[in-house]
């Protein structure tokens, strides 16, 4: 599998072949974003796209903002959607192409399922995020 970044002037052509992975992974987002509203920060340039190549078939997708902090510029992964996508090889692409944006860190809130898949490529938990509205 090869991870890819999809340009913003390319989404128009592959967002029918994205967007169901990354719908897939706005269930558990709890209104946080829509998949318009995700489409636009792509197009925008204010995230990342990147597909899961197999060959010329789409496999997954994940989408990543950048947030500065004074040490350190976090890729916060905002969705990722795909079976069986994630081990160290594109785990490993993934940070590459992060690092060609300064990030220094990669984060992202998931669910517990998640968490333990993450750890098997040297992720930790730091803390649990929880919100509520007000």
């Amino acid at each position: 599998m090869i991870l890819k970044r999809i340009l913003p002037d390319e989404v128009a052509q592959k967002w029918s072949k994205v967007a169901s992975f990354i719908e897939d992974a706005l269930l558990y987002a709890d209104g946080d974003y829509t998949l318009d509203q995700v489409r636009l920060a792509v197009v925008s340039n204010q995230w990342l796209l990147i597909g899961i190549f197999e060959g010329d078939f789409i496999k997954g997708a994940l989408t990543v903002s950048f947030i500065n902090m004074p040490n350190d510029r976090i890729g916060f992964v905002t969705a990722i959607g795909g079976k069986n996508i994630f081990n160290k090889d594109t785990y490993k692409q993934l940070v590459e192409i992060l690092k060609q944006f300064g990030a220094t860190k990669i984060q992202g809130g998931v669910r517990e399922s998640i968490a333990r898949l993450w750890r098997k490529v040297g992720f930790k938990e730091r803390y649990i995020l929880v919100e509520n509205t007000i």
